[in-house]
């Protein structure tokens, strides 16, 4: 994402931003607060963080209510880049102050279901819109064994809808959860069809839906997350444990089909329910994967937040590296890019809280 595509919403100096601030959206939905904390370690001159807030665009299962942000000693501004629903607090400290970032994030979200064999009303995207979710990105490229998986899936399918639901298919066959792999996994996808190897976590194996579909010429996009409560369905292993969310980030996917617009799916949710959902091991042939699989291609329960569709994210104001997708806190100092995973030197705290309507 070029940096020239960000626009500036909001600034604060050790103070606090709100972005799209909204009326609540009355029966159906549920309010959650998330509240993230973060502080660098070993700070080293002038030392900037990242965090993404709540989802800057409008959708059926997610209203961002606000997005403010404090940083005492520092300065903070809320970045957004239209496109892809990103909205990006960046706070910057001088030498000599403790770096410590806290954003508050409040949605309504209600669970959501698409009718596929009902035509969709209302507005469409644009041309524009859907050639930018079509696009290759760095870990999402669409030729080669990209192009010739996606090839050998379909070629049997009609239509967009057939062509989407064949990929689905084959990832829940075909691929593993790998509870070894650091985060939410990379979403390196020609490495994991080259090297055969195609177990991962949700940001590999449903960036692996959205790579295929999108060499199958259907328009996709991968949506970042956090789970943010208890599965209400039954599904332990589909909820936040508790109120501290910190590791329970969560990649989503949406594939666009002309009569039913876009459409939610989680492939690699299926994976989860079969190998973490109690007593663990579970086949295709159990009746929760069986459901879940049924689900998951149209419907998504919404105890989860969304923050953006965002690939190779460009942190504003840092000459380092894009990120490939934007759902954990980010920082450097002078001395670099800190690694996101590393509690030795980057400590948050994500909690969520409903609240009662």
């Amino acid at each position: 994402m070029n940096r020239r595509d960000f626009l500036r919403t909001g600034m604060a100096a050790a103070g606090a931003g709100r972005l799209l601030a909204q009326s609540p959206g009355g029966a159906g939905w549920r309010t959650f607060e998330l509240t993230t904390r973060v502080e660098v370690l070993k700070p080293s001159g002038a030392t900037r963080v990242w965090v993404p807030g709540a989802l800057a665009a409008a959708a059926p299962f997610q209203k961002t209510l606000s997005n403010q942000f404090t940083c005492e000693g520092g300065t903070a501004k809320m970045v957004e880049s239209k496109a892809d629903g990103l909205g990006i607090v960046t706070a910057e400290f001088p030498a000599g102050v403790r770096p410590l970032l806290t954003v508050v994030s409040r949605v309504e979200t209600r669970d959501y279901a698409v009718n596929l064999s009902t035509p969709a009303a209302g507005a469409r995207p644009g041309s524009a819109e859907l050639a930018y979710y079509l696009r290759a990105t760095k870990y999402l490229p669409t030729d080669g064994i990209v192009k010739e998986t996606a090839h050998e899936i379909t070629k049997q399918a009609a239509t967009d809808g057939e062509k989407a639901r064949a990929i689905y298919e084959w990832i829940v066959e075909n691929t593993q959860r790998n509870p070894k792999t650091r985060g939410c996994g990379t979403g390196d996808i020609r490495f994991m069809l080259e090297s055969k190897d195609l177990a991962g976590k949700c940001a590999d194996l449903n960036a692996l839906f959205v790579g295929l579909a999108r060499a199958a010429g259907v328009p996709a996009r991968d949506v970042y997350g956090i789970r943010t409560a208890k599965s209400q369905l039954g599904y332990k292993s589909l909820g936040a444990s508790s109120e501290n969310v910190t590791k329970a980030q969560h990649c989503r996917a949406e594939v666009y089909l002309a009569e039913c617009g876009w459409v939610p799916v989680d492939p690699a949710d299926v994976r989860k329910v079969m190998l973490e959902e109690p007593p663990g091991g579970r086949g295709f042939d159990d009746a929760l994967v069986r459901g879940a699989r049924a689900r998951l291609f149209g419907a998504w329960e919404m105890n989860w937040m969304a923050y953006n569709f965002a690939h190779d994210v460009a942190l504003p104001g840092s000459s380092g590296r894009t990120v490939p997708f934007l759902m954990y806190p980010q920082a450097e100092t002078a001395e670099g890019r800190i690694d996101s995973l590393d509690a030795d030197a980057f400590r948050y705290e994500i909690t969520s809280q409903e609240i009662a309507g």
